[in-house]
């Protein structure tokens, strides 16, 4: 082994690979760090599973990172494994050798990454080159594939991803973001022609890409970090890690599949939940958090949830994914005790999360397009006989009565306005936060375009001040953030909010007092949800993109 390949197996200050930029938010690099952890959680399982023996003293176990970028989870399993294997081994050279050629798999998700993947393994951007710390490879690549890979076009878009042909249909000399791994029907037999021989993984991990351009309105893009948990799962692994977008716990385009088949798998038996991407991928504006997951073939069972942020405590819960009475994951810990206290005052049921039918607050609340207006819709300046006043993006117009497409009946009827997407603060998530945007009272005589949703109807101004105060409420609130995914606030996220009596003005005291509520709940609920002012509040909601991303 020569001098430099020595020097590439020692620690080093600073870590390349901390340093280089995200090629977007969609393809992010991973932080050593993060892969490390999430190695440590593999590792945890395996001596769990094995008797307490190392996995990384192990010298049959093969892993595969099927989305390789800059191969930081193949150098960090070959650093652990080649002071694991030491004893077994000792003679260096032979032991990172065998570790190389019978161990350690990726494949890479462009020419560059792949590149730069074998830069961080093989400290030579060549299996064979040079400067390489393997011996035994016949070409170039190594075990770190890489090959290009077209789309299969089908009325404008891939048969296998989903990407937008217009949008990806690009020349010899772009990449065509056609991520081998998940564009085949057959993936063994796949994964066979990469590396020349059927095998068995023991471990994938890795960090998809997130989305592609799916050729929708504007930016529209759809997720396909699904695609390869998926892919992964078809291999039948031992274990499976991987950090993904966290918006599949509750929403997301194109996830409710995937999202129904995660949450009933009880074979997920960890779940770490990061509220804020940038705690992990320092810069990185990922609205909705991320979360990486541990994946156990062999031993189903609960799963352990933990929630990270910033710098509060983790919190810890071991439990099932799928609660009775939900189709979301909850993500939470303390918002699951809160919200069964809820429901269990509601309705009596301990043993699942289902409000009864006519006691569900979401009942109130709108479609998207409640009077069927577009929200690019713009009213009249000036109001003649028979206008109705509409509520619209920037402001109010006014619009003939004969004139309005649908919801013709709240029309003379008192309801509440609320936006469809609430003020968020750029691509991170702080905490507290409003939840939603700042609701308002809708007299008699007005509707609204697709800007706002509506809630109602009311048959007196008293009872659309009470339901407006219950919006007010932290609460509310919390229930809310509990099933919403995303900025966009929809009807189906007020599924978990009950209806109430509207003969009062509503406070959190009062309702913390009907729930049975406890001061530890009190205190988590106002570290997450902060207060709203009707006044202050609105003058300060600004329009925001209503994009459709459910």
């Amino acid at each position: 082994m020569t001098g430099q390949a020595a020097f590439t197996l020692r620690g080093r200050n600073p870590d390349v690979l901390t340093c280089i930029a995200n090629l977007s938010n969609d393809e992010v690099f991973t932080p050593p760090e993060l892969a490390s952890r999430m190695l440590d959680r593999v590792a945890e399982a395996w001596a769990a599973d094995h008797r307490g023996a190392s996995l990384w003293a192990d010298m049959n176990v093969r892993f595969l990172d099927p989305c390789t970028k800059s191969g930081v989870f193949l150098r960090e399993i070959t650093s652990r494994l080649t002071q694991g294997l030491a004893r077994a081994i000792p003679d260096l050279p032979t032991r990172v050798n065998h570790i190389l050629t019978h161990q350690v798999f990726g494949i890479g998700i462009t020419q560059l990454t792949s590149l730069l993947a074998r830069r961080s393994v093989y400290c030579s951007k060549n299996a064979k080159g040079e400067h390489s710390i393997a011996t035994g490879f016949a070409n170039d690549e190594g075990n770190i594939w890489f090959e290009r890979t077209e789309h299969s076009w089908s009325k404008g878009k891939c048969t296998y991803c989903g990407a937008g042909q217009e949008a990806l249909n690009r020349g010899e000399d772009l990449e065509t973001h056609a991520y081998a791994f998940i564009h085949t029907d057959h993936i063994n037999a796949r994964i066979a022609e990469f590396f020349g021989a059927s095998m068995q993984f023991d471990v994938i991990i890795g960090n998809p890409p997130y989305q592609l351009n799916d050729g929708g309105y504007g930016t529209s893009a759809a997720p396909i970090y699904q695609m390869f948990v998926e892919q992964a799962k078809a291999l039948e692994p031992r274990y499976l890690s991987m950090i993904i977008p966290a918006r599949w716990f509750a929403g997301g385009k194109g996830l409710d599949e995937f999202r129904e088949s995660m949450l009933s798998d009880t074979r997920v038996r960890s779940i770490d939940d990061f509220l804020s991407a940038s705690d992990v991928f320092p810069g990185v504006g990922l609205k909705g958090g991320v979360c990486y997951f541990l994946w156990d073939r062999d031993h189903p069972g609960l799963c352990d949830v933990s929630t990270h942020f910033k710098d509060w405590p983790v919190s810890t819960s071991k439990r099932p994914l799928m609660e009775k009475g939900a189709d979301i994951f909850i993500r939470f810990n303390e918002g699951l005790s809160i919200l069964r206290k809820v429901v269990s005052v509601e309705s009596g049921k301990r043993a699942s999360l289902e409000l009864p039918e006519d006691q569900r607050f979401e009942r109130l609340v709108s479609s998207r397009k409640p009077f069927a207006l577009e929200t690019t819709f713009k009213g009249k300046a000036k109001r003649r006989e028979n206008d109705v006043l509409i509520y619209q993006n920037g402001g109010t117009g006014y619009i003939a009565r004969k004139d309005v497409p649908a919801g013709t009946e709240l029309i003379d009827k008192w309801k509440i306005y609320i936006g469809r997407a609430a003020p968020g603060t750029g691509n991170k998530d702080t905490y507290p936060h409003r939840i939603l945007s700042t609701p308002f009272i809708g007299e008699p005589g007005s509707i609204c375009s697709e800007t706002y949703l509506c809630i109602g109807p009311f048959e007196t101004e008293t009872e659309a001040q009470s339901a407006l105060s219950y919006l007010t409420c932290r609460l509310t609130r919390l229930l809310i953030l509990l099933h919403k995914p995303s900025q966009d606030t929809t009807r189906k996220v007020y599924t978990f909010v009950p209806t109430q009596a509207w003969d009062r003005t509503w406070t959190d005291a009062e309702l913390y007092a009907k729930y049975g509520i406890s001061k530890s709940e009190i205190e988590f609920i106002e570290k997450v949800v902060r207060p709203m002012d009707l006044t202050t509040d609105l003058l300060g909601d600004v329009a925001v993109d209503e994009s459709d991303d459910e």
